[in-house]
């Protein structure tokens, strides 16, 4: 069975769109998919400046095609994508109650209802209140969510993660890696990232 680890920060547009096709791809595959939370400004902070310039001096063109390749992509996997007014959001606690979500065996639920409460339906997941919210539709105890996201554990599982990530070549969200160290960046390397992992499963001859 591949190992298959998805870092991935809630924030992302590509990530959203990743996700809602990574838990297929692994049960396709035979993959055991393991969920890393990350912050991606932390890794864009150590290891991708370039987007900061980015974002302070866009290129009208490519942005148009930006906005179409988002529509485009979420068109194909048949989920709603929209400009939250809220961007970058500052994710940091949403990434830190996934770990909460984790360790009570609800993250894959609470990531999707985090990503499509941001990307789906604009809400500042950056706001406390919207996590509480968001845990509570998944079965989590609001009270003890927040008490989770304001722990040291949490805060040092995030920063391992991220620091880890950046470690092993990472550089944005999402990020995938097959038995360690087969890596794959964005939601358009899903199909390549599916061959990496078929040929994984193979057994050996």
């Amino acid at each position: 069975m591949p190992k298959l680890e998805f870092f991935f920060d809630c924030g992302s547009p590509w990530t959203y769109l990743a996700f809602h096709r990574i838990e297929a791809l692994a049960a396709e595959t035979g993959a055991d998919l393991l969920w890393r939370p990350i912050l991606v400004g932390g890794v864009f902070n150590a290891a991708n400046g370039s987007v900061y310039e980015q974002r302070e001096r866009p290129v009208p063109v490519k942005m148009r095609y930006f906005a179409k390749d988002l529509q485009d992509w979420a068109r194909l996997y048949g989920i709603a994508i929209h400009w939250p007014k809220v961007f970058p959001v500052n994710s940091v606690r949403a990434m830190r109650g996934a770990y909460v979500a984790l360790d009570a065996g609800r993250l894959p639920a609470y990531a999707r209802r985090t990503f499509d409460a941001y990307w789906g339906e604009g809400r500042d997941i950056g706001q406390e209140s919207e996590l509480r919210e968001i845990a509570a539709g998944v079965g989590l105890d609001a009270d003890a969510f927040s008490a989770g996201i304001a722990s040291a554990s949490a805060k040092e599982r995030l920063r391992t993660a991220t620091d880890e990530l950046v470690a092993r070549g990472g550089f944005g969200s999402p990020t995938m890696f097959v038995d360690d160290d087969d890596m794959y960046f964005g939601n358009d390397r899903l199909p390549l990232l599916r061959e990496a992992l078929l040929r994984a499963g193979r057994p050996a001859r």
